[in-house]
C-alpha cells in the first residue's frame, strides 16, 4: 500500500484561537506526506497567524472570506467540498463547533463544512472550562452522532493560565487519526495478535542476555492493522516506542512473560503476527543480588526458551499465523524450514546482517514464503510500508469477503 496521504485533496480549516500556530506544523506534517492541501482560515484566525505562512507551506492561496473578488469564492466551497477526499478543523474553537452542531453556515468554512462528505476531522481547543460546559458537551455529542471524528484534546497548563483539558492533540496525532479515517478498513471485524521488540532474561538485578531489536516492525504492524479497523493487541518487550493510538499494549520482559502474554490473547484472536525477537535461551538461575567481578572468567549455564511460533502453530484453529524469520545467512533454506516446522501460513524473512535493515533501522526488505510453497521478493522500503505490504496480502490470500 503507498503512502495513503499522498496525493490526497485535504482542506485544513483554521479557526481563530490560540492554538492556531499548531495548525502550521500540522500543514507541513501534510505536506511531508504529499498530501494536496488547502487551507480555510476564519477571520478571527488571522490575528493569530498570517494567511502568507499557510499560502508559503501549501503553495495554494488561502481562502478567510466568502466574497474575495476575482476567485469565485461565492461558489468555491462547492467545488472544494467536492474535491475534498478529507477535512481536518484544527483548532476547532467553541464557536465553531457550535455552528457545526446546529447546521449553521456563516462563513466559508462553516458554509464548507455543510458541503463536505468526506471524513471531518474535528480537533477542539479551547479554556478548559469552556470544554467542560454542558452545551459544548452536549454540542460534540451531536458532531459525533452526526459522523465527525471528534479527537480529544489534550490535558495540561493552558494559554489561559488554567489546567486541564482543552489543549490542542499534538499535530502527530492528527496526522495519524486522520491516516486512519482514509485507510481502508479491510480488517474491520477482525482481532489481530502482534508481538514486537526483543525480551530481555535476566542474570542478575542489573545485567540480562538480550538482543538489539528495537520493536518498529511490530509497532508498525499494529499501528497499519488499526488504521485498517482491526482490534490490535500488541505484546511488546522493551523499547522506548510510543504506544500506537487504539491499540493495546502489553509490556513484558522475559522470554515466559511473552509467551503468557500471547497465549491468554490467542483465542480471541484471528490473526497472529509475530515480530518479536525472542531469547531462544535463558540463564538457568537469576543471581538475587548483584554477581561481583572476581574471577577471570564466568560461566553461565542457559537453558532453552519455549518455541512460542511453534507452540502457536501447534494450537492454532483456524488462526492466520504470521512470523518473521531474522537470519545471517541461508535465508530461503532457514525460513523455509521455520514455515513447515512451525505450520505458518507466512513467514517473513530477512537477512538483519544489512546496515541499512537490520535491527533498530528504519526500513526494511524481506521475501514472504508462504504455506503453498510459493515465495516474494518485496523490495527495501520503511517498515511502516512493510507493514501495509505484508497486511495485504495476508488480506488477500486468506481472507475473504464473508470469512
Amino acid at each position: 500500500m503507498e503512502n495513503i496521504l499522498k496525493g490526497k485533496h485535504i482542506v485544513l480549516g483554521v479557526c481563530g484561537g490560540i492554538a492556531a500556530y499548531k495548525s502550521v506544523e500540522l500543514l507541513r506534517l501534510m505536506k511531508k506526506q504529499e498530501a494536496e492541501v488547502r487551507v480555510i482560515m476564519t477571520r478571527n484566525a488571522g490575528w493569530f497567524v498570517g494567511q502568507m505562512t499557510f499560502e508559503a507551506l501549501s503553495g495554494l492561496p488561502v481562502c478567510s472570506d466568502m466574497f474575495e473578488e476575482g476567485q469565485d469564492a461565492s461558489i468555491k466551497h462547492i467545488d472544494w467540498a467536492e474535491q475534498a477526499d478529507a477535512a481536518v478543523i484544527a483548532p476547532a474553537t467553541a464557536n465553531m463547533i457550535g455552528k457545526l452542531a446546529g447546521g449553521i453556515a456563516d462563513d466559508f468554512l462553516s458554509t464548507f463544512m455543510l458541503a463536505v462528505t468526506a471524513p471531518v476531522l474535528v480537533c477542539p481547543s479551547m479554556n478548559s472550562n469552556m470544554y467542560d460546559s454542558r452545551p459544548m458537551r452536549r454540542n460534540l455529542e451531536v458532531l459525533r452522532q452526526d459522523g465527525y471524528r471528534v479527537l480529544s484534546p489534550g490535558a495540561g497548563e493552558l494559554a489561559c493560565g488554567t489546567c486541564g483539558p482543552g489543549r490542542l492533540p499534538e499535530a502527530a496525532e492528527i496526522l495519524d487519526r486522520l491516516t486512519a479515517a482514509l485507510s481502508p478498513k479491510d480488517l474491520k471485524g477482525r482481532r489481530v495478535l502482534v508481538t514486537a521488540g526483543p525480551t530481555r532474561e535476566p542474570i542478575d538485578p542489573v545485567r540480562y542476555v538480550s538482543n538489539p531489536s528495537s520493536g518498529k516492525m511490530g509497532y508498525a504492524v499494529a499501528r497499519a492493522a488499526e488504521y485498517r479497523g482491526a482490534e490490535v493487541v500488541l505484546v511488546a518487550g522493551p523499547n522506548h516506542l510510543s504506544a500506537p493510538l487504539n491499540v493495546t499494549v502489553v509490556p513484558v520482559n522475559t522470554a515466559r512473560e511473552m509467551a503468557q502474554a500471547v497465549f491468554d490473547h490467542m483465542e480471541d484472536t484471528h490473526i497472529v503476527i509475530k515480530t518479536a525477537a525472542v531469547s531462544d535461551y535463558r540463564p538457568a538461575a537469576a543471581a538475587p543480588q548483584k554477581i561481583k567481578k572476581t574471577d577471570d572468567e564466568m560461566v553461565l549455564r542457559m537453558v532453552k526458551n519455549q518455541d512460542i511460533l511453534k507452540e502457536l502453530g501447534r494450537r492454532k484453529k483456524g488462526h492466520i499465523l504470521v512470523g518473521f524469520a531474522a537470519e545471517t545467512e541461508a535465508l530461503e533454506n532457514n525460513a523455509s524450514k521455520k514455515l513447515s516446522q512451525k505450520n505458518l501460513d507466512i513467514i517473513a524473512g530477512n537477512l538483519v546482517d544489512h546496515p541499512a535493515y537490520g535491527f533498530g533501522s528504519d526500513d526494511n526488505k524481506m521475501t514472504l514464503f508462504y504455506r503453498d510453497g510459493s515465495r516474494e521478493a518485496v523490495p527495501a522500503m520503511t517498515k511502516e510500508a512493510l507493514a501495509h505490504e505484508l497486511l495485504d496480502r495476508v488480506v488477500g490470500r486468506f481472507l475473504t469477503a464473508d470469512g
